[in-house]
């Protein structure tokens, strides 16, 4: 089982990002789960705007789309910025609104059968609000989203520390990604019993 991690962090490579932090907790869990994980940092692509799934010359963005169909699931990991998801997100989702007319060869959409979660950090509130957007947009481009498959950091109100630079909250922070991961696996294994039993211990 494949699990594919979009990071939609502002902050090219090599800087450390939050969002990665938090998302790698998730991966750990998914790993534990039998899953082969990858993360992409969008920001280092060039992701050109636009709604098609190859905008041209010097387009980064099919390498990513080939990545998201190997995968069984995705997960989208995003800062908040002014209570929002970050620009890079809105691109990936704009990006893959062109799966909805890309079908697999039985004709249903190419999203179907995968599954997909959220994790989000910031120093400031809007998680739910970016877990319902990023949710919406997903499901109607076709991906399957279990009951409790996301999982975020804040402090609430305010400019505060990051992420990486306390521990305060990340006991349940970390916790809910653990259960977001076992969520996603669950789910992906119904979806596709064939190839992905459940193991006998039950994970």
């Amino acid at each position: 089982m494949k699990a594919l991690v979009l990071n939609c962090t502002l902050k090219p490579s090599p800087e450390t990002s939050n969002t990665e932090a938090l998302a790698r907790v998730v991966m750990a869990e998914l790993e534990k789960g039998g899953a082969e994980t990858e993360l992409v940092r969008l920001v280092d692509l060039n992701l050109k705007p636009g709604v098609k799934t190859d905008q041209g010359e010097g387009d980064d963005w099919p390498a990513v789309h080939a990545r998201i169909l190997a995968a069984d699931i995705l997960i989208v990991a995003t800062p908040t910025w002014l209570g929002q998801h970050s620009s890079v997100c809105m691109r990936a989702l704009e990006r893959m609104d062109a799966m909805l007319s890309e079908t697999r060869d039985d004709g249903r959409p190419v999203a179907y059968g995968k599954v997909a979660g959220v994790v989000i950090t910031g120093n400031e509130d809007g998680a739910h609000h970016i877990v319902a957007s990023v949710c919406q947009a997903l499901i109607d481009i076709g991906f399957t989203i279990p009951g409790q498959s996301w999982t975020y950091w804040h402090l609430g109100p305010g400019p505060g520390p990051d992420y990486t630079d306390t521990d305060q909250a990340h006991d349940w922070s970390d916790r809910t990604g653990r259960i977001a991961a076992r969520n996603l696996l669950a789910l992906a294994r119904v979806l596709r019993p064939d190839a992905y039993p459940v193991p006998e211990s039950g994970g």
